[in-house]
């Protein structure tokens, strides 16, 4: 058993190969959202995404940015250049699917158009989906540039640096305040 879980791809192909069979089982009461299967599919694909996303951004914010001034400085090559550029891996692929999936799910309803341009009749999920999209921005065009050079994955003196960690920061908690109307707008949406 102690083999099985210590394989992480092994434990997400069991766990896909479960949801399929609660999915297919004839009796197992799952309904995808307007009785489509793709419907289905698409929500659970953006739901699983939108967890990768947000958790991580939450850990960065409630637990690594808060915890790191605690680090002896000989402890903290070890969050720099292991633990964030592969946390910022996830980070941003997962925002990048949120949206995707998103954006696939609204036009599978058919409502994208009336999303997006703030109709009345899908007006909160389009409220939802331009703060995602204004974070997804911020993911890739602010944060992600930014942490590259903080964490010395691309070259920059001490100063650069500070000054890209203080901008990311920023960024990162401005999307933690976007992430809280957004949540609401995406869960009462449907």
């Amino acid at each position: 058993m102690a083999k099985f879980f210590a394989n992480l791809n092994l434990v997400l192909l069991v766990g896909l190969a479960l949801a399929v069979l609660i999915a297919v089982f004839p009796d197992s009461g799952y309904r995808a959202p307007t009785g489509d299967l793709l419907n289905g599919v698409l929500q659970w694909l953006h739901v699983f995404f939108g967890i990768t996303w947000i958790g991580l951004l939450y850990y960065f914010n409630f637990v690594q940015t808060p915890t790191m001034p605690t680090i002896p400085a000989e402890l903290k090559p070890g969050v720099s250049k292991y633990i964030a550029p592969k946390a910022l891996f996830y980070f941003r692929w997962g925002a990048a699917f949120t949206v995707l999936t998103g954006l696939l799910l609204a036009w599978s309803y058919g409502e994208l158009k009336e999303a997006l341009m703030l109709d009345p009749s899908a007006r909160l999920i389009g409220i939802g989906m331009y703060l995602a999209l204004i974070m997804a921005f911020n993911v890739w065009v602010i944060i992600w540039p930014n942490q590259k050079k903080a964490l010395g994955i691309v070259a920059a003196d001490d100063a650069a640096k500070a000054k890209a960690a203080a901008t990311a920061g920023m960024a990162s908690r401005l999307n933690v305040l976007l992430s809280i109307p957004m949540l609401l707008a995406m869960t009462n949406a449907h």
